[in-house]
């Protein structure tokens, strides 16, 4: 895992997403899911170009069911985007960086 994006689990997520002072794009994903580790590069690379003005974080939703379910994660990889602990857009599938750095910019 890149040093700029943060293992968020159920017991971590209300601190690191929902209680950041700073939009918070979160990544659902699987170690078994192909198209969330073709994500992945996409997603470090974010990460670093974008520290400071947003946390990138990723929820493996095998070890983390609760937090998947309680915002309805249904396919994978799906990308949630949270700003003062309020979920304001989302993005399913292994998205281009552009569609991801637009939507950081709408809600930034």
């Amino acid at each position: 895992m890149a040093e700029n994006i943060i293992e968020v689990s159920d017991a971590s997520f209300d601190g690191d997403v929902l209680q950041s002072d700073v939009p918070v794009v979160v990544d659902f994903w699987a170690t078994w899911c192909g198209p969330c580790r073709a994500l992945a590069p996409t997603l470090e690379t974010l990460a670093t170009e974008q520290s400071g003005k947003v946390k990138v974080c990723k929820v493996d939703v095998d070890q983390n069911p609760s937090v998947a379910a309680k915002y309805g994660i249904r396919s994978i990889p799906t990308i949630l985007f949270f700003k003062n602990g309020q979920k304001v857009e989302q993005l399913v599938g292994n998205v281009a960086k552009g569609a991801i750095e637009e939507v950081i910019k709408k809600v930034g």
